[in-house]
């Protein structure tokens, strides 16, 4: 395959010119919002180039190296060896870069995590797989802001939102959205049965200043209520929690990690706009697909993976059927292998 099909470059090039040329006009600054846009623009541009062009310089240096290697041999075949294990890696790494070249993929995300049915099990599945996923954030160097989290009753969460800021967050996470199961001898079963639970994962690209999402306040109820769990005394007994509900859409967000209700609203009205506008890119998705007549994909609920700790251990993707026995790993947030993997299979 040519770097021509893999990443069009001669494409990316002749665009990267006719920005350039936009930005030398004496009247490019006079509209700030769309000289915003070609910024950002050349921004994602160079991104690309400037890889592709230090690739292109290091296979001519591989090719002096793998003459001599055939001349000399010894250490200069050694060296050449090294060269094109390296070249070859940085070829790979563009090409799954490629995979995350999606219109919201280089995004910061909002992650959710909801219990399925299950009571208790679930929802400690659900908090399991909420510090899963905050393990793999701060192995990839993402930082992370909860935005809301409650505690259930006895064990686990009822729910848990974050905002996953670093590049290429939603194009990571959105491999991670659909049910996850797990099957285990239950902790809170007296007769220490095997269980099985499901936890949810939802994620949204973080809707931005540059996503135009309107909302009226005539088309949201807010509540307000005490916030429940930990967070000290002011937290529990004062109504800082909030509650939002869009009319039209019938969304429902809540936020209670902040002490100020007009934080804790500030925060939903960003899940909110998230929402809607992934709820808007995935009407428009399927506009696109019936006018083109392909079959629509119902992958929202879909069990994508398989977290087995007894009898025996073992995760599985049951859509790439990537799977280890190293359970532990994977709820430590070793979650690249499987993430990787879907990305490749759907790029």
């Amino acid at each position: 395959m040519s770097s021509r099909s893999i990443f069009d470059i001669p494409g990316k090039q002749k665009r990267m010119g006719e920005l350039e040329v936009m930005t030398a006009a004496s009247d490019f600054w006079q509209d700030p919002e769309r000289a915003k846009g070609v910024v950002a623009e050349i921004s994602s541009l160079k991104a690309w180039l400037a890889p592709v062009a230090s690739l292109k310089a290091r296979i001519l240096d591989l090719e002096t190296l793998l003459e001599m290697a055939e001349e000399e041999g010894g250490e200069a075949e050694e060296e050449a060896a090294k060269e094109l294990a390296a070249a070859a890696k940085a070829l790979d790494d563009l090409e799954f870069r490629k995979m995350l070249s999606g219109k919201d993929d280089e995004r910061n995300a909002i992650l959710s995590v909801h219990p399925g049915a299950g009571g208790t099990d679930s929802q400690d599945w659900a908090q399991m797989l909420f510090r899963m996923y905050m393990a793999w954030m701060e192995k990839r160097g993402f930082s992370a802001e909860v935005m809301d989290i409650q505690s259930a009753e006895e064990a686990g969460i009822k729910s848990a939102t974050v905002l996953v800021k670093g590049a290429y967050a939603y194009g990571y996470l959105k491999a991670e959205i659909g049910v996850h199961r797990l099957v285990r001898l239950s902790p809170f079963d007296a007769n220490h049965r095997r269980h099985t639970s499901f936890a949810s994962v939802a994620a949204y690209p973080e809707a931005d200043e540059e996503v135009a999402i309107e909302v009226s306040e005539s088309d949201i109820r807010t509540d307000v209520f005490g916030a429940s769990g930990p967070g000290g005394q002011h937290v529990n007994k004062s109504s800082t929690a909030i509650r939002l509900t869009h009319l039209p859409t019938g969304i429902v967000v809540s936020c209670q990690s902040e002490r100020s209700q007009f934080r804790n609203r500030e925060n939903a009205m960003k899940v909110l706009k998230a929402r809607l506008y992934a709820l808007r890119e995935e009407e428009r998705r399927k506009e696109q697909q019936a006018k083109a007549g392909e079959k629509l994909e119902i992958a929202w609920g879909s069990q994508i993976r398989s977290y087995v700790l007894h009898p025996y251990q073992m995760v599985k993707d049951n859509r790439t059927g990537v799977e280890t026995s190293n359970v532990n790993g994977v709820l430590d947030g070793d979650l690249d292998e499987f993430i990787e993997a879907y990305l490749k299979a759907t790029g």
